[in-house]
């Protein structure tokens, strides 16, 4: 009883506004959110490690978050245990989390964005993207830029917010791309002469796939010629190189055909 009575005793000195008694809680409840906090870290680690797709990026943004939570839930944990009024910390955790929300808004904007677009994957590093008006290969998918290398060689960033705002085309979705062109004949050409000099030229280039079969047809009348549209279909990689490479073998069959490419020019006729 005299043993109680002194532990008591000693449990009331106060160092300042805090008693001791209240310390030794204090270190214990320490001691037991360091513990749970370092569980629920080893657990979180080991959930995000099972999810092999998740992006490296949004893993360690996950990581750090979490960290930062479990240590302000524990500043308020110990200081309630040492008797200080918590309600006072929380409001001033309040404040400051909202006064660093409005100033560094944009860059949320961006950090939730990015976040968005590792989840849901509209494109993946290395696809060939359009994103309003902003066109070429995505680099990588950060927390705050989307980063583009265009065929210019030059690397763009793109803002997260203005990414996940924008209608994104991308390219590189599907294995198989169409590929349509224009070329102008003569009036005087047969069209059949024609059809028959664009088809031949597409059989010539190995890329172009069978099915769907290649197709040649007028596309329109124009003031000083016929316009022909040719559409093929080939692998996504071969877009480019099919491309050039039919401009290549259609104004060499137009020339064995006897087709004339014409230009656009102006007849005078003086009475």
């Amino acid at each position: 009883m005299v043993l109680m009575e002194k532990l008591q005793a000693l449990a009331d000195i106060h160092l300042g506004p805090v008693q001791l008694g209240n310390i030794f809680s204090a270190l214990l409840a320490l001691v037991v959110c360091l513990a749970a906090g370092r569980f629920l870290r080893a657990a979180l680690y080991r959930g995000l490690d099972r999810a092999k797709k998740l992006d490296p990026t949004l893993r360690g943004f996950v990581q750090s978050a979490v960290r930062i939570l479990l240590w302000v839930l524990t500043a308020i944990i110990v200081a309630d245990a040492l008797g200080l009024s918590t309600s006072s910390l929380v409001a001033v955790v309040s404040v400051i989390g909202l006064a660093l929300s409005l100033s560094i808004q944009n860059v949320m904007a961006n950090v939730f964005s990015g976040i968005t677009l590792l989840v849901t994957k509209p494109f993946e590093a290395g696809d060939y993207v359009d994103i309003s008006g902003k066109v070429g290969t995505v680099k990588k998918v950060g927390l705050f830029y989307t980063v583009l290398d265009t065929f210019e060689n030059m690397r763009v960033s793109v803002p997260n917010a203005d990414v996940t705002a924008a209608a994104v085309v991308n390219y590189s979705a599907e294995e198989v791309r169409r590929l349509d062109l224009t070329f102008s004949a003569s009036y005087d050409a047969p069209t059949e002469t024609v059809r028959a000099a664009l088809l031949e030229a597409a059989e010539q280039d190995s890329r172009v796939l069978a099915d769907p079969a290649p197709l040649a047809a007028i596309r329109s009348f124009g003031a000083s010629a016929v316009d022909y549209a040719l559409r093929v279909w080939c692998r996504q990689e071969d877009y480019w190189d099919v491309r050039f490479r039919l401009n290549e073998l259609v104004r060499d069959s137009f020339a064995r055909h006897g087709v004339q490419m014409t230009y656009e020019h102006l007849n005078v006729h003086i009475q």
